[in-house]
């Protein structure tokens, strides 16, 4: 009967796994295929990264909403730095990367990443805040990843969007940019800070 349940238990795990496999952009699927003895390690970190991102949130240790802000710059740094640690730096690179590719495809087909249709300026932050987390993954001390994490971010180390107290997108010279001039494009007048230049909620 256990190994029964045993065998049951490990094809829903493959069968889960193929999901997520279908769910992942082309570039990432391609990543997967050439890492096929690290990608289940990179799966985990994802999940990991997701779940201290919903902690930070609730905790509000650091603001925004999850797009373009501090809690979205934490999630790639941490994902990056764990991801790192665990697989190697090249390799994190190449994923960040890649799932960068997968979210200029999201936009080509006008599909959601997060809630919003991906854009040019906020691949660009991801990168950033994916570079910074791959070197805080490659130190060899052994440390609170998540905390250093929230501290680069408050430190102003990472990248965010620039957003005014209600929100909004604004432009380098702090002009709002309205929603709908931003439908449809990849490059738009969005504006890159550092991440201790909050100034919403």
């Amino acid at each position: 009967m256990l190994l029964f349940l045993l065998l049951i238990s490990k094809v829903k795990s493959q069968q889960s796994n193929m999901q997520k496999f279908k769910e992942l952009s082309c570039p990432e699927k391609w990543w997967v295929i050439k890492h096929p003895f690290v990608a289940k390690k990179a799966l985990k970190t994802a999940e990991k990264a997701r779940v201290e991102t919903e902690i930070i949130i609730k905790q509000k240790l650091l603001k925004g909403n999850g797009n373009g802000g501090q809690v979205d710059a934490f999630r790639h740094a941490f994902w990056m730095a764990i991801l790192t640690q665990e697989i190697g730096w090249r390799r994190a690179r190449n994923l960040g990367e890649s799932h960068e590719k997968g979210n200029y495809k999201t936009y080509k087909k006008s599909q959601l990443e997060d809630g919003i249709i991906p854009d040019k300026i906020s691949s660009e932050m991801d990168l950033f805040n994916n570079s910074v987390g791959i070197e805080i993954g490659r130190k060899k001390v052994v440390i609170d990843v998540k905390l250093l994490v929230i501290n680069v971010v408050k430190e102003g180390r990472c990248k965010i969007v620039k957003k005014d107290a209600y929100d909004n997108f604004l432009d380098c010279d702090g002009n709002y940019i309205s929603k709908e001039s931003l439908k449809g494009k990849w490059e738009n007048n969005k504006c890159l800070v550092n991440s201790d230049e909050w100034l919403g909620f």
